[in-house]
Parts: C-alpha cells; structure tokens; sequence
C-alpha cells in the first residue's frame, strides 16, 4: 500500500509539472532595451509585469548597449533560448579614435593619446581587412569564464590572464559615417563576436587606439529591432498582446 501510494503521488507531482508547464502562458517578447539597464533588470522588470518567474534571455546585452533583446517568458519558452543565442546578429556601433579604454567602451578609464585624425579611405581598407573567418580574444571585462572564474571579477582585481582566441564570423561590415575622431559602423556577425574588442583591434590596426562608445543591436536571426516593444508600453494587462 506505502509503494502503491508513493506511486501515486510521484505521478499525480509529474501530471501537475506537465500540467502547468502547457497552461502557463509562454512565447517570447521583443524588447527594445535602453542603454543603462542590465539584460538582468530587463527580466527582473518582466517578471514583475507578468507575474511569472521563468523569464530569461537570448544574448546578452552590456548596460552601455540598446537594442533588441529577445526575452522567453514561461518555461517552454525558455527551454528555447539557446536556438536564439546561438544565431547571428547584426549591430550597429560608434566608435571614438585617438583614445584607449580598460573596458574597450566609454565604461572604462579612457586614455587620450596624441595623433594625427586618419583617412576615411584608411579606415574603409582597415574594415575589409576584419571581414570575414577570424580568431577574437575576449576582453577581460566581458562575463566569460576562464577556470570557473568570470574574466570581469579579476579585472576589477587588477589581474589580467591570457585568455585564447574563439573563432567568429564578421560577414559584413560597413562604414556607416565618419567625422574625426567619431566612427560609426555597421556589422553583421556570428554568435560569440565581442564588439567592443572588434573596436579595440580595428583602433589598434589603424595606430591610433580606439573604443565603444555606444552600440544599438538591431537584428538576431531574422527577428528585428523594429518588432520591438519599449518595457513602458508593458502592463499586466497588454504583455500576452505581444507574445509570438
């Protein structure tokens, strides 16, 4: 009777799991993320609008960047996100020339150094030469884990370590305008691709040093930025409207 009734109740806990995970509402919602929030508050704002616990996201974006940022909301949804994160995206990014950060981007301690502006015929020849298959090393002030150990905890440590080059893919990348020392560009690119350490190379390779200053994600896969929602515009009452 003990085993029958243990039975019982292992199926009777499955049937409620299976239950809730096909009644509770879930699909994902395009968000229009602002610069300044982390992804993290973005889902912490969504949890609270929808009232459900099981919300992630697919890529992340730093607080510096805006853009399109992909949220599951329930748990079927979630169990997808790894088919978003692992596509491609397309960004758009402004960079500074004549100048260095710790951070790569205008987070950081930037160091102003004395040059000469460059060409816009140099900078168009230096893009070519970072489109296509290529080894990027990471930042030390990005979120990946090197022996358990996220890289940004021991930057913020004054350690830095030899971190090994991860293959991306730049398919496109297109000189959108240029006025000394401001670059904006437009990339295509693989999952994985650090922009701001694309900056940092293309700066590097010109000889004049280079950061972020700001980047806006305006595509992952074949959803856009377009399709986006402001985090405002949610309420309890309109977020399923925007779910798909």
């Amino acid at each position: 009777m003990v085993i029958a009734a243990l039975y019982i109740s292992i199926f009777l806990y499955l049937y409620l799991v299976f239950m809730s995970d096909n009644l509770e509402p879930s699909g994902f919602i395009l968000i229009n993320k602002p610069s300044g929030p982390t992804s993290h508050d973005i889902i912490d704002k969504l949890r609270r609008i929808t009232g459900l616990k099981k919300i992630g996201h697919a890529g992340t974006l730093d607080p510096l960047a805006s853009g399109l940022l992909i949220c599951a909301i329930g748990r079927a949804a979630t169990k997808q996100i790894d088919s978003f994160v692992k596509q491609d995206k397309v960004y758009e990014a402004e960079m500074v020339l004549g100048a260095t950060s710790d951070t790569y981007d205008s987070q950081g301690v930037v160091i102003v150094k004395d040059c000469e502006p460059v060409s816009r015929e140099l900078i168009e020849k230096t893009l070519l030469k970072f489109t296509g298959e290529q080894d990027q090393i990471p930042p030390m002030y990005s979120a990946k884990k090197v022996a358990g150990k996220k890289l940004y905890e021991l930057a913020r440590q004054g350690i830095e370590i030899k971190r090994e080059p991860c293959r991306i893919v730049i398919s496109e990348l297109e000189l959108i305008s240029y006025e000394w020392p401001k670059v904006k560009i437009r990339v295509a690119c693989s999952s994985g691709t650090y922009i701001r350490s694309l900056v940092y190379d293309i700066g590097e390779d010109l000889g004049v040093g280079a950061y972020m200053s700001a980047l806006l994600r305006t595509r992952i896969g074949s959803f856009e930025l377009a399709g986006a929602v402001e985090l405002e515009d949610l309420s309890r009452e309109n977020w399923g409207e925007y779910l798909i």
